[in-house]
C-alpha cells in the first residue's frame, strides 16, 4: 500500500507553556508526559486530552499527527510534540492514510518520563517509555475489532460503500499484523483505565486486562460563558445532534426521524466523510441544518436553546449527553454502549432500542412532549465534573510514580 507523501517544511509546532496554580504543576512533578493518538479533529476524545492536560499543566503531549487548523484552538497553548509523520501535509489532513506507517512510527517514539499517561483508541498505548505507563483507553481500535460497524452497511452506494471497501482492504492487508501489534502494545501498560463499563468489558475481552472506569468530563465550557446564536434556528424549536459524520454515528437516521416530526427542526454539529451524502439527504427532507464544526460560543448557544439532544450512535462513552445535561437538557439516546452510563431513562432522557427512523422518531417525540426536571438533569451532569476526573487522575499518577 503506497501513499504519495507531500512534505511540508514550514509551520513546525512552537510549543508554549500555559501554567495555572489551580492544578498540579509539572515543575513540581517534572517527569509526567502525556500522549494521544493524533490531534487533527474536534471531538470528545480531544476534549478529554485537554482535561488531562489541565490535571498536569505544562506536561508535553506526544502525538503522531497535529493539525492546528482542524482541532480545538486550545491545543495551540500546549507543548505538542508530534512524531516525524507530522512533516507530511497529506497525513495531517487525513490521518487514515497514515495507517500503514503508524505502528512502526509509534514504536520508535520513545518518551523519557517517570510516568507516561496515554489517551488511546489504538495507537498511543504503544508508545514506549522509560518509566511507568498508564493508558486511558477510549476504546480498543474500532476498525480492528468492530470492522463492520466502523465501515458501515455493505452494498450502499456513495461515500459509505467506498469507505467500506477501503476499510475492508486495509483489514485484509494489515489487520492480522496490527492486531498482534495492538495486543502486545496494550500489555506494555502498567495500569489501564477506561471511560465506561462497556469499554471495561471490551478491554477484558480483547486484551484480558482488568481496567478501572474513570468517567471523562463533559466539555468544560459553562452556561455562563459567551454565546453566539445560530441565525438559521434562532427563535425556532429544534433538537441537536453532535457527532462526527461517520457511518456508525447513524446521523442519516436522525435526519429521517426528525424530518417526520411536526414543528421541530434539527441542527447537526460535526464534520466527516459522510457530510456530502448527509447534505443531499438534508436538502431533500428539509428542516435540517448541517453546521459543520462550530466554535464553543455557538455550541454553548445551541445546547442552551435546543429542546433536547439526539444521540443515535454506538458510542463507547459518548460525551454529548453529559454536555447536554450540563445545560439541563434531556437526551433521546440509543439503548447501548456508553449511554447506559450517562443517561438515566425517564429522569435525564429516554432510550430507543434501534437506530432506525421509526424508533428514533418515536423517542424524540416523547422527549419533546415530556416535562423534564432540570434539577435532576443537572445533578446527573455533576457526576461527571472535571474536578473529580482530574483528582482521580492525579492520585493514580502519584501512585505509579511511587511504584517507579
Amino acid at each position: 500500500m503506497t501513499v504519495e507523501l507531500i512534505r511540508e517544511t514550514e509551520g513546525r509546532v512552537r510549543p508554549r507553556r500555559n501554567m495555572s496554580a489551580t492544578s498540579r504543576d509539572v515543575r513540581q512533578t517534572p517527569s509526567i508526559a502525556l500522549a494521544h493518538d493524533y490531534i487533527t479533529q474536534r471531538g470528545g476524545a480531544e476534549r478529554v486530552v485537554l482535561s488531562i492536560e489541565r490535571a498536569f499543566r505544562g506536561a508535553p503531549v506526544h502525538t503522531s499527527l497535529y493539525e492546528p487548523r482542524t482541532t480545538f484552538p486550545d491545543f495551540a497553548a500546549l507543548d505538542i510534540q508530534p512524531m516525524r509523520l507530522n512533516r507530511f501535509t497529506v497525513l495531517r489532513h487525513n490521518h487514515r492514510l497514515a495507517l500503514p506507517f503508524l505502528a512502526r512510527e509509534v514504536t520508535r517514539h520513545r518518551v523519557d518520563a517517570e510516568v507516561l499517561l496515554a489517551s488511546s483508541s489504538g495507537w498511543a498505548h504503544g508508545i514506549p517509555t522509560t518509566g511507568r505507563k498508564i493508558v486511558y483507553c477510549h476504546a480498543p481500535a474500532r476498525w480492528l475489532y468492530q470492522t463492520d460497524r466502523y465501515a458501515g452497511v455493505p452494498g450502499e452506494n456513495g461515500s459509505r460503500g467506498l469507505r467500506r471497501r477501503l476499510v475492508t482492504l486495509a483489514d485484509v492487508a494489515l489487520g492480522r499484523h496490527l492486531r498482534e501489534w495492538d495486543h502486545a502494545a496494550a500489555l506494555t501498560a502498567d495500569r489501564y483505565l477506561v471511560n465506561s463499563t462497556v469499554i471495561q468489558h471490551a478491554v477484558r475481552e480483547v486484551y484480558d486486562i482488568e481496567a478501572e472506569v474513570v468517567a471523562p468530563p463533559p466539555a468544560t465550557f459553562t452556561r455562563s460563558g459567551p454565546a453566539r446564536p445560530m441565525r438559521a434556528v434562532e427563535g425556532k424549536r429544534f433538537v441537536l445532534c453532535v457527532a462526527r459524520l461517520l457511518p456508525y454515528k447513524n446521523v442519516h437516521h436522525v435526519i429521517e426521524a426528525v424530518s417526520g416530526l411536526d414543528d421541530v427542526e434539527l441542527v447537526i454539529v460535526g464534520d466527516g466523510p459522510e457530510r456530502a451524502r448527509l447534505e443531499t439527504l438534508a436538502a431533500r427532507v428539509g428542516g435540517t441544518h448541517l453546521s459543520g464544526r462550530v466554535e464553543d460560543a455557538e455550541l454553548r448557544w445551541l445546547y442552551e436553546n435546543c429542546a433536547g439532544l439526539v444521540a443515535a450512535s454506538y458510542e463507547d462513552f459518548g460525551l454529548s449527553p453529559v454536555e447536554a445535561a450540563a445545560f439541563g437538557k434531556p437526551t433521546a439516546a440509543l439503548h447501548a454502549g456508553g449511554y447506559l452510563d450517562t443517561v438515566v431513562g425517564g429522569q435525564t432522557g429516554i432510550f430507543f432500542e434501534e437506530p432506525t427512523r421509526e424508533s428514533i422518531g418515536e423517542a424524540v417525540a416523547i422527549m419533546l412532549d415530556t416535562r423534564w426536571s432540570e434539577q435532576a438533569i443537572l445533578a446527573q451532569a455533576e457526576k461527571f465534573c472535571e474536578s473529580r476526573f482530574i483528582a482521580r487522575l492525579q492520585t493514580i499518577v502519584e501512585e505509579e510514580r511511587a511504584r517507579a
